[in-house]
């Protein structure tokens, strides 16, 4: 995977991040390391994310690991906890700004289902009659016992 495809696909899966889990300005610069080595930074701010192919250097934290590990991670298919403990990627800086980060992803906002039309309600069988059938409760031994 090349730089500019990795970039590409960073920005598309940012716009799926849940920007309302966070409260204020936050930027995570990643850095790619082997193929597609380079950096980009994803910038969350006033339910915004912009993507950019640039060093931030100003950034709250940077994210270090390979394309493939930083891109699941953007995605939220991957459980940065465990991988950061696996040894995946390494974090540089403010390490509570990267887990305000990895709960926004994990939160990945998943488009609107179809809801399904409530099924109609039937109505109690009707008796030859024409009356509606009532169904009397079972007497319990014990209620008849209490009776006696």
């Amino acid at each position: 995977m090349i730089y500019e495809d990795i970039v590409k696909k960073a920005a598309q899966a940012a716009k799926k991040i849940n920007k309302n889990a966070i409260e204020e300005h936050l930027a995570v610069e990643f850095d790619i390391e082997g193929e597609g080595e380079g950096a980009f930074y994803v910038e969350l701010d006033k339910g915004k994310a912009d993507v950019q192919p640039y060093e931030y250097y100003d950034c709250d934290c940077s994210i270090r690991g390979g394309a493939d590990v930083i891109m699941d991670l953007i995605a939220g298919k991957l459980d940065a906890t465990v991988a950061y403990l696996q040894g995946k990627f390494r974090v540089e800086g403010d390490f509570d700004k990267a887990i305000a980060f990895a709960k926004a992803v994990k939160n990945v906002v998943a488009p609107k289902a179809p809801q399904k039309k409530a099924a109609a309600k039937k109505s109690p069988a009707k008796s030859a009659a024409g009356k509606t059938a009532k169904k009397s409760p079972a007497k319990s031994a014990a209620g008849k016992a209490a009776k006696k």
